[in-house]
């Protein structure tokens, strides 16, 4: 798939740098949901084999599978919205842009809600589990 090119030059118009910052911005937000995929996995793992005993509360593991389905579902959106955005190039007025514009805004709010639940999730777990823990090797 062929990205927009994303350098700025001094000749672009302020419609092409906003282009231009949306597609980084869209790139970022990929890579910060491959992230949070990778974490909860080992999140959900981390429950499943060492707390679920200690907690004795499965909700938590719950919430952290159905918050793995919805990142993969946003996480698929935005690769479909990410291919979208080639025609950009083939817009030839402000109305076309802006079309592209609202789009990226209200990607960009499905992705700030979604991040905001996630870290109230963790949040939620660090609470739940601390204290839980004692060392393995005491420090006196």
């Amino acid at each position: 798939m062929e990205t927009l090119e994303t350098k700025i030059y001094n000749h672009d118009s302020e419609i092409d740098v906003t282009h231009k910052i949306n597609s980084t911005e869209l790139d970022n937000w990929i890579n910060h949901l491959i992230y949070i995929k990778k974490e909860l996995s080992n999140l959900i793992g981390l429950y499943g084999q060492d707390l679920s005993d200690k907690l004795e509360d499965e909700s938590i593991l719950q919430k952290f599978q159905k918050k793995d389905s919805e990142n993969d579902l946003l996480l698929k959106a935005l690769h479909k919205y990410m291919g979208s955005r080639s025609d950009i190039r083939e817009c030839e007025d402000t109305q076309c842009d802006m079309i592209y514009i609202t789009e990226h805004e209200s990607y960009r709010r499905s992705y700030l809600y979604h991040l905001d639940k996630y870290r109230k999730l963790k949040d939620e777990f660090f609470s739940k589990i601390q204290g839980k823990f004692t060392w393995l090797n005491p420090q006196s």
